[in-house]
């Protein structure tokens, strides 16, 4: 019987590293939470100078967000899953669906097509941020069909810079302000860019979602619930007035503050 993913010698499926690649690819995504807020910042690419920027994060319930690097089109199709999902919890239970749950279900779907004939893997990998009766989450998901929760992590191109920014910085995220968190995010973005290049406020998304949020939709403690809300452009002025240097430029002031090293006195001439 034919096989849609061929296996190497070495035990590697390269539809699935294809699919990671186009992941790492994508504008970058970072998320991480506190023990009050989930918080998600992402990234927008322009495909185009013509073109607007592209959509990072989606919503898909008071209580649910996602942001995503990778295929557009592979992200459109899985939301619409997502959605209908915490739409059937609702209709079904009157009650907003586990972000666990959700993540599983979510796996199974995506482990299907990395083995099944005429099928490819996802070429998008997310970052979904949650609110349940244990508290706020953030989980990974990417093609090989694994999701997993963090307190911090980021995905995308240059994902590896974010990356060691939150783990410098996360001792401090635990008992974090949201606006604290948040600016901790968009420094962790801006940390993905190359040197030469300046983070500006119209290619950044930002999405949290805190207490209450998972409250049932008839319960009016949903009103006063801080579901998930999306800052775009002038929402986000405050928190790019108070972004502060680069993880670079500190590392640069500090060296040229370090007290140059004694001269070794000149020697005698005889």
């Amino acid at each position: 019987m034919p096989r849609s993913h061929a296996v190497s010698p070495q035990g590697r499926l390269h539809q699935v590293e294809y699919a990671l690649e186009a992941v790492k690819q994508g504008s970058a995504v970072v998320g991480l939470r506190s023990k009050t807020h989930a918080v998600l910042v992402a990234l927008k690419r322009a495909p185009s100078e013509l073109a607007s920027y592209q959509r990072k994060v989606l919503k898909i319930d008071h209580h649910l967000g996602m942001g995503f690097a990778g295929l557009t089109s592979d992200a459109r199709v899985l939301s619409h899953y997502m959605r209908q999902l915490a739409l059937s919890s609702r209709l079904m239970y009157t009650r907003p669906l586990p972000v666990s749950r959700l993540m599983g279900s979510l796996a199974d779907r995506a482990q299907l097509n990395t083995m099944q004939y005429g099928k490819r893997p996802y070429g998008v990998g997310f970052l979904v941020i949650g609110m349940d009766d244990t508290g706020p989450h953030l989980y990974e998901f990417n093609p090989t069909g694994n999701c997993f929760e963090y307190y911090a992590m980021s995905l995308g191109a240059r994902n590896q810079s974010a990356k060691t920014y939150l783990e410098s910085h996360l001792d401090a995220f635990h008992d974090a302000d949201l606006d604290a968190l948040i600016l901790h995010g968009i420094r962790a973005v801006r940390e993905t860019l190359p040197q030469t290049k300046q983070l500006e406020r119209a290619a950044v998304t930002v999405a949290y979602v805190g207490p209450g949020a998972d409250a049932d939709a008839s319960s009016p403690a949903l009103r006063d619930g801080q579901k998930l809300t999306i800052l775009e452009d002038e929402a986000l002025a405050s928190y790019f007035d108070h972004l502060g240097p680069t993880e670079r430029q500190r590392a640069a002031q500090a060296r040229a503050d370090a007290p140059a090293h004694e001269q070794p006195p000149p020697m005698d001439e005889n």
